[in-house]
This record gives C-alpha cells, structure tokens and sequence, in this order.
C-alpha cells in the first residue's frame, strides 16, 4: 500500500472511532434524559415479544462479556444490543438484572455512576441444589440452559436447524469462530453430548441427513423442567401457568415434596 494509501485508511479509521464515541455519547444523552414515565410510554411501542427477546440477549451479551471479568459499559449494551431499543434501555435492565439474579445468581453491579459502567459478582442468595453446574464456565451455561428451554418448549425435541435458528437470532452464528464459545456447533453436537446434557439424534428417512435434540440423562440430574420453564417465563416475563401442557409436565416431574410447598 502507498503512503497516501495508508494515511487515507488510518484517517478512516480514526473517524470510524471517533463517529462511535459521539454516537455513544448521544446515545447515553438520551438515555439520561429518559424519565421513568417516559420509558413506560415508549415499553408501549413495543410488543412484549420484542422486550422479552431483547432482555434475553442483554443477559447473554452479559454473561458472554464477564467471561473476561473485564468491566462492562452501558455504551457497549446500547451499541450491541439494544440499538433502537434505547428508549426502553432501563426498563430491560431492570428486567435483565432480576433474570440474572434468580436464574444464574449473579448481582449487576454499576461499579463507576459516572461512566455507567458494571460487573457481575456472585450472589451469596443463589442456593438452587439442582442447578445446573458452573465449572465449564457461566456462558456456555447460559447457552446450554437456552438450549434445553427451547427443546422443552418444543415438546422435548428439537430440530438441529430450529436450534441454529435460535442461536442466530442471539447473534451466536454455528458455523463461525466464536470469541467465548469456539467452534459453537463442535460444542453443541460435539461437548455438550459427551457430557451428557444433550443428545443429538439422526432423524430416519431424511435425506438429506436430519438431526434433532433431546435433553441427556445429565441435564435431567443437574437440573429440572419445572427450573427450565421458570427461566423462559422470567424471560417472556409470564406465569408458568400460561404454558398450560408444559406446566403440567414440570409438576409431574417434581418429586412430591416439592409439589406439596407450592411448585
């Protein structure tokens, strides 16, 4: 590349940074000035499919980025996440904190007001005795608990296709190198199937060749239905009740105990 080649690259990359800094500046302008009555107005502009989902992906998004324990800036959420969702950014952290807390036991914690910027720590009031284990690290945790909702709530099976699907939509692409997870589609098929938590099927008589998911004999131990389906209600931000077929499963698997105080 020539010198003035180079220059023009370096100046165009100078202004990429700098247009980013002003947007996220206006963006946490924006936000600042959003009042409690305001962002309730503006919750009403949007369907509660669309928040319910956006809450979901600002709680992967946080659980990917504390891998690296490093600090995380509402700037970034904003920019990566919520995008056009800004108006509403409080309420769905509102909601993403209380889901992180009761489903994974972590704390969202602004550790600078000033830069509005966060950590995840423990929470010493997370007690769950059948939760899933945390040793092969808190996001393929969170990925794996996703994935086991979504084949509960498709009646036990689901297509290999229908997962991707899912994880796309969760900016998580099977086929590309992901910066936490790897190879996303060697660990899906490939780990969490060692490990027991997933069982990955040939389907008959397809061509060309079909797979679908089944929950492993681990995830039946290290966690339950009735768990599963409290995560996607807090997600979807209904009753357990509302998912009638499901429910009814979940209880039947409670042992009767559990059953007696309540669940």
């Amino acid at each position: 590349m020539t010198q003035p080649r180079r220059r023009r690259a370096g100046q165009s990359r100078e202004t990429s940074v700098l247009q980013g800094e002003d947007a996220d500046m206006d963006n946490d302008s924006f936000i600042q000035t959003q009042t409690p009555t305001q962002v309730q107005k503006n919750l009403a502009k949007h369907s509660s499919d669309q928040v319910s989902l956006k809450v979901g992906e600002v709680v992967q998004y946080l659980l990917v980025k504390d891998q690296k324990k490093l600090p995380i800036k509402r700037a970034d959420i904003v920019r990566n996440v919520l995008k056009e969702f800004k108006d509403i950014y409080s309420e769905v952290l509102l909601r993403a904190k209380k889901l992180l807390k009761e489903v994974f036991g972590y704390e969202l914690v602004e550790i600078d007001v000033k830069n509005h910027t966060y950590i995840l720590v423990n929470s010493l009031e997370h007690k769950h005795e059948d939760n899933l284990r945390v040793d092969e690290g808190t996001a393929k945790l969170g990925l794996l608990t996703i994935i086991l909702s979504l084949i509960f709530m498709k009646g036990n099976i689901a297509k290999e296709v229908t997962v991707w699907e899912m994880l796309r939509r969760l900016r998580i692409e099977p086929g590309d190198k992901h910066p936490e997870f790897g190879d996303v589609k060697k660990l899906v098929t490939d780990e969490f199937v060692k490990q027991k938590y997933l069982e990955y099927i040939k389907i008959p008589n397809t061509e060309p060749v079909e797979y679908e998911f089944r929950w492993g004999p681990r995830a039946f131990k290290e966690t339950s239905k009735m768990k599963i389906l409290e995560f996607v209600s807090k997600i979807q931000h209904k009753d357990p009740k509302s998912w009638t077929s499901q429910y009814r499963e979940a209880q039947e698997r409670l042992p009767a105990a559990s059953q007696a105080s309540g669940h």
